[in-house]
């Protein structure tokens, strides 16, 4: 199998390659993968030899057909612009997250038409898709209503994997994200980023701001558990599921103040001190227009997995 990964550079697709050159998806055979980010992409491992790398953003033209040149059995797009910069900046948003997307599926269906090529394309959605008002858990058939640019992008590309699906130009698959926490690195753009510095901050000794109300509660999965998806999503035959091929992952349900909670059972009131609440009201504004939590029954249907719980996100941070 040959495997693209776009945003190949990024946490989930390095997680990704950690986790295949360990073993994982140890049934799958990889005879070559691209790697393609605006970045060099480290691989190491069994991997490293069998690796293509394009340089290159998927707004190029160049760098779409660099990769599509090598016939990727199966494409995982992972690339974007995360949810904060999305909506400070709306062409940028919308250039990446859903023109970009939008001009390599129709050189896939021009491939198609010329030669029959007909990748297996596995797409990094969101729960930003959703918009309230939220029931306490959403259910799989519950209506995309974004409120965010971010969102509307995520829910048009869900929409266009479904249809070139439909119309056999792909096998597509859309895998909606929880917030991926705990982040390694260091802060980045997304309005979610405060659910990650309220753990990894104090945890290594630095205060950290929360932004929002402790009581707030939220959708989680680690690292791990997202590159787990992908991985998984290599192996299955999307045949089992039906015309709507996007899936809502599932994750852990917590607040801000379980978070917390989980912090200092495994690190102690001292980190916990280093938290220091501080309201913004463009970030609340924003948070709170995401889901709470999903029942997740298709994904859990067909063997995607979650974290255990809040604190089981914490240690799998602190063995990184």
């Amino acid at each position: 199998m040959k495997i693209a990964i776009l945003g190949s550079a990024g946490m989930i697709g390095q997680e990704i390659l950690s986790q295949l050159n360990a073993g994982s998806g140890s049934g799958l055979e990889i005879s070559r993968l691209i790697a393609c980010d605006v970045i060099s992409t480290p691989v190491s491992g069994v991997l490293a030899q069998r690796t293509a790398e394009v340089v290159g953003t998927v707004t190029e033209p160049s760098a779409v057909t660099a990769v599509l040149d090598q016939r990727p059995d199966c494409i995982i797009h992972l690339a974007s612009v995360v949810s904060g910069e999305a909506e400070t900046d709306f062409e940028k948003g919308y250039t990446i997250n859903f023109d970009a997307t939008y001009a390599m599926l129709e050189e896939i269906r021009r491939l198609n038409a010329s030669e029959g090529y007909r990748p297996k394309f596995v797409f990094a959605s969101s729960i930003a898709v959703f918009g309230p008002p939220f029931p306490e858990v959403l259910g799989d058939d519950f209506h995309l209503a974004p409120r965010t640019s971010y969102g509307t992008q995520k829910a048009m590309q869900e929409l266009l994997v479904n249809d070139y699906t439909r119309r056999g130009f792909i096998d597509g698959i859309s895998l909606r994200l929880p917030t991926i926490c705990v982040r390694p690195g260091k802060a980045n753009l997304a309005a979610s980023s405060f659910f990650s510095n309220i753990i990894r901050e104090p945890l290594a000794g630095k205060e950290a701001v929360l932004p929002v109300d402790e009581s707030l509660r939220h959708w989680f999965a680690s690292p791990q558990s997202a590159a787990g998806y992908f991985i998984h999503a290599l192996s299955l035959d999307f045949s089992q599921m039906d015309h709507n091929r996007a899936l809502s992952m599932p994750g852990v349900s917590a607040t801000v103040g379980e978070q917390i909670q989980a912090l200092k059972e495994v690190a102690g009131g001292e980190a916990v001190a280093l938290i220091r609440k501080e309201i913004d009201p463009v970030i609340e504004g924003i948070v709170t227009g995401w889901a709470p939590g999903f029942t997740a029954e298709r994904a859990s249907a067909l063997g995607f997995k979650a974290d255990a719980d809040f604190v089981d996100i914490v240690r799998k941070h602190i063995a990184r």
